[in-house]
């Protein structure tokens, strides 16, 4: 018999357990297109010139705002095969979104009712969700082939250093995108 998480899904989620991806924090993402295809354009001389694919997935990252009042956005950049944002959820009604820490345990934790696996709204998952569905739509009017890997990489960012190198990191990514560890000529 396989392992299975939870006793019924395949694979272990890749998601912080006992984290409330719903409650005010700042997360680093990268999604990755299908098999890493090069939709959304190339770098030349260490420039992404995007694609329409490309500028779709772009315009609709600006537009996640629009559709959860609650998400503010930090910086991003899509890559020929992936892209990386900056998402940070701050409801009025919560606690602070950084979670200064520099241990691990003091991390805030969810109630055991909140992140059950089933219908899931206002969390990370479900903004990254609509954001791959927004693509996706509009992208298979112009490439029939378009799609996303099915998970998405998610960081916490706990402190004001960590934001910082990885907005750097995000800014610098396509002058480095030889080194990057989705390369690849495709």
């Amino acid at each position: 018999m396989s392992n299975k998480f939870k006793n019924k899904y395949r694979i272990k989620s890749a998601r912080l357990q006992n984290w409330d991806y719903g409650s005010n924090g700042m997360y680093f993402i990268t999604i990755c297109t299908q098999n890493r295809e090069h939709f959304f354009g190339e770098i030349i001389d260490g420039k992404m010139q995007l694609t329409e694919i490309g500028k779709m997935a772009e315009k609709y990252w600006h537009e996640i705002p629009e559709h959860f009042p609650f998400v503010k956005l930090g910086k991003f950049v899509v890559m020929p095969n992936h892209m990386h944002g900056i998402i940070i959820i701050d409801k009025m009604d919560d606690a602070p979104a950084m979670v200064e820490t520099q241990n691990f345990a003091s991390l805030r934790t969810t109630a055991s009712s909140k992140n059950k696996f089933g219908p899931q709204s206002k969390n990370l998952a479900s903004i990254v969700r609509g954001y791959k569905i927004g693509v996706t739509k509009n992208a298979r009017k112009i490439n029939a082939n378009f799609g996303w890997q099915s998970r998405f990489h998610d960081h916490i960012i706990r402190n004001n250093k960590s934001f910082n190198n990885i907005s750097n990191y995000i800014i610098n990514n396509p002058k480095k995108w030889d080194e990057d560890k989705f390369y690849n000529k495709n």
